[in-house]
């Protein structure tokens, strides 16, 4: 039932996008004014609150508890653990918004700077740090966190509605968990559509840029039709081993872009950026996340940081039941810090490359970029490289990267989907796979037809909102079960040494 309801509920989606997209467009964003106005607060205290909690548990207690058995040893290395969440943490978003996000702050600034200012570039940064930083990864900790201690250290099946199963008991295998589970697939399909949709249009922006294709709807769909042929062939043909290769290889084109650009670029001005920036963001982090504007009424703060947490809670699932599959046998204190700090410093970095080579460009260079990215969000990245030797080429390489990064996302995201609507199946078939394949990319395609960027940003928080309060629950459900597993422990652990001690005396006599 959880696999017809959510493609039910999607299906009448997309037929309405499909037949009226203005219909469509105006109820997305009437749903998004109610849940920024209403829900705002709760998205930053609940993200906030995942970050604490995340860090509590890492240094608590349940540091030592493992995501399996006690004796149950890491299946992977901590060098290849890293580069797989590296390869969570890399995507089509940060290629997106890399030079575009801080080139935005630094026109149309939070907290009441003047555009285009010193101060403005300094808080362009700063926000940046923040929106791609621990907090993400925090949802994604917990999410992946709950899935993988429930799945391997409890036996239970890898889906969401299983992590409730301390507090709602034999009602999370019936309609309840059905509804949990339904949540989530509908969250995870929305969140992914939004990197599609951000996809197609980063590669409409690098063929207008090389090739001078028209930046159109038309041509985005083109773009979503012939990459769904590519990602499903992939999926339903068992190319795993040519997919880990992709991964792999995405991850190593983007490390030697960044270096490149690091170079090549202002160098010395990145690394001192890189150092600023993080004072500050380490300096205003309690500040910014839970910073509303209830005395002037801006809209910042909605448009972009409650957008970016509710992408995250999205694609929550998503990215949540990859990291906990490569995750076993290691501790939580092991776990949780590795999650949240090695793939935010990779986004720092990025960012700092990125977006500071953009905005050394824009005040030093005098290159207008940032009116340009302004106008066409797109044409920030491949303006910023055309600057550097080799321009082109490098302009090149990256709309490739971000073609393998849209395949291996939406590889990954049709096995994800498939297998959460199968009752947690590790193997879903090849027909529910092609259905999610196409939904997804339906889905991403009414979003651009109805409201292009801003459409693709609206679908996200609404899909977020229910959501939010599932990872709530998570973490309750978390805790209790972890409160009675330490209990067990520490008496496992005082028998251990009351043997121990009748064994001395033994000796002793």
């Amino acid at each position: 039932m959880v696999l017809y309801i959510s493609i039910g509920i999607i299906l009448i989606f997309v037929l309405w996008g499909a037949i009226a997209p203005e219909k469509l467009a105006s109820t997305a964003t009437s749903l998004f004014d109610f849940s920024i106005t209403n829900f705002g607060w709760f998205f930053l205290i609940s993200t906030f609150s995942f970050l604490v909690f995340a860090f509590y548990l890492a240094f608590s207690k349940y540091g030592r508890i493992k995501l399996g058995q006690d004796d149950d040893e890491p299946e992977y290395s901590t060098a290849s653990w890293f580069a797989m969440l590296f390869s969570a943490g890399m995507g089509i978003g940060l290629v997106f918004w890399g030079v575009a996000e801080p080139l935005s702050h630094y026109l149309a600034p939070p907290e009441g700077a003047a555009g285009a200012s010193t101060e403005a570039a300094r808080l362009a940064m700063r926000y940046s740090f923040f929106h791609w930083g621990i907090h993400p990864w925090a949802i994604y900790t917990i999410i992946s966190l709950a899935l993988a201690y429930f799945q391997f250290r409890k036996g239970k099946k890898g889906l969401i509605s299983a992590v409730f199963s301390p507090i709602l008991g034999k009602v999370s295998e019936g309609w309840v968990g059905g509804a949990i589970d339904t949540l989530a697939i509908i969250a995870t399909a929305f969140g992914v559509a939004t990197s599609l949709g951000l996809g197609a249009l980063q590669i409409n922006g690098g063929l207008n840029h090389m090739f001078g294709i028209t930046i159109h709807s038309t041509v985005q769909v083109i773009i979503i039709a012939v990459v769904t042929v590519l990602f499903l062939l992939s999926a339903t043909t068992g190319l795993d081993k040519g997919i880990r290769i992709l991964s792999n290889t995405n991850l190593i084109i983007a490390v030697l872009l960044m270096t490149f650009v690091l170079v090549v670029g202002p160098t010395s001005f990145i690394l001192d950026l890189f150092t600023s920036t993080l004072g500050g963001y380490l300096q205003n982090l309690i500040y910014m996340s839970l910073r509303m504007t209830p005395f002037t009424q801006g809209t910042w703060v909605g448009v972009w940081t409650l957008f970016y947490w509710a992408w995250w809670i999205a694609w929550g699932p998503f990215v949540g039941t990859f990291i906990a599959r490569v995750s076993k046998g290691r501790t939580i204190k092991e776990f949780v810090l590795g999650v949240l700090l090695v793939p935010s410093l990779f986004s720092f970095i990025w960012f700092s490359v990125f977006g500071g080579t953009g905005l050394h460009l824009e005040l030093f260079d005098h290159y207008p970029i940032a009116a340009a990215a302004d106008k066409d969000v797109t044409s920030a990245l491949f303006l910023t490289l055309e600057q550097l030797p080799v321009g082109h080429v490098i302009a090149f390489i990256a709309t490739l990267l971000i073609l393998t990064f849209f395949v291996t996302s939406a590889d990954s995201a049709t096995f994800v989907l498939g297998m959460l609507s199968t009752k947690g199946n590790p193997n879903p078939s090849n027909r529910v796979k092609i259905v999610w394949g196409i939904l997804q990319s339906a889905i991403a395609i009414v979003l651009l037809m109805s409201g292009g960027l801003s459409g693709l940003q609206t679908a996200s928080i609404v899909a977020a909102v229910p959501f939010a309060v599932i990872i709530i629950g998570m973490c309750v459900s978390l805790i209790v079960s972890l409160r009675e597993d330490e209990k067990k422990l520490r008496s496992k652990e005082q028998k251990r040494l009351r043997k121990i001690d009748e064994l001395l005396r033994e000796s002793e006599a």
